[in-house]
């Protein structure tokens, strides 16, 4: 009788624990629980920054400033000669992301970063030197400066939380893509042209002031231009969601 008491004892406590286990399983998933659980164990992605077309980019941007002292310091050959490097890089980091697949996020911000950081420093070393006239400064610089202020609002608003001035600047966090628009990439290109061209003046030995007056013309019409289209164009600027973040990030863990 003892034993069989004793069976029975030991058949209610396994009753009991398996119970208790379901009950357990049943109060963890409740509703009011899910959100918290989802918030706890999502995790913001990062991506790899350390590729080589934004090594190149980053060279790209360290450059910059170093051929505005070349300029103000009559240093025109080796001005132009880091000028040509710094459009070869730009050809080429574009190329080798394309073809390798290393596109990344922080890509899409840092490539139109270096070229207005070098178009920025050059248009204003270019202006004090008297090699471009200034109401053309003006817009050139006026273009950079509203389109700038735009970047930092669309990093803060598509930043996940939380928003920490770390995470700010913290760009293997993807948030948001910029697309140049068609009009954008052509207006780079005449600026580029233009400005390369007024750093090589002092090395011509031909007068080109009346095709560099004309070009001046044609880059101040397709600055404001392209200043609008990122304005009109809804896909210029892409916030990313939750998923198309994770995506990015789990693509990034498949080519390694």
């Amino acid at each position: 009788m003892r034993k069989g008491t004793g069976i029975v004892s030991f058949s209610w406590f396994q009753s009991c624990s398996e119970f208790k286990a379901c009950s357990s399983s049943r109060e963890k998933t409740t509703p009011t629980k899910r959100p918290l659980l989802k918030a706890l164990t999502q995790i913001t992605p990062h991506e790899n920054i350390y590729t080589v077309p934004n090594i190149l980019t980053f060279s790209r941007l360290v450059a910059a400033p170093v051929i505005g002292y070349l300029v103000l310091h009559d240093y025109h050959a080796w001005a132009v000669g880091l000028f040509a490097y710094a459009g070869i890089t730009d050809l080429v980091d574009g190329y080798i992301a394309r073809r390798w697949n290393l596109q990344t996020v922080v890509g899409t911000v840092i490539d139109p970063m270096a070229d207005k950081t070098l178009m920025t420093i050059l248009t204003v070393c270019l202006a004090i030197k008297g090699a471009l006239p200034v109401w053309l400064a003006a817009i050139i610089l006026g273009r950079d400066v509203g389109l700038g202020i735009a970047a930092i609002y669309y990093r803060w608003i598509s930043l996940p939380p939380p928003k920490t001035f770390a995470r700010y600047w913290d760009f293997s966090l993807p948030s948001a893509e910029v697309h140049p628009t068609t009009i954008s990439k052509y207006n780079t290109a005449l600026q580029l042209a233009l400005i390369g061209a007024a750093t090589a003046m002092p090395l011509l030995t031909v007068d080109v002031s009346v095709a560099m007056t004309a070009m001046q013309y044609l880059v101040a019409t397709t600055t404001v231009w392209s200043g609008a289209s990122y304005i009109y164009t809804k896909d210029a600027v892409k916030i990313l969601n939750q998923e198309q973040q994770q995506g990015k990030d789990e693509n990034l863990g498949d080519r390694k």
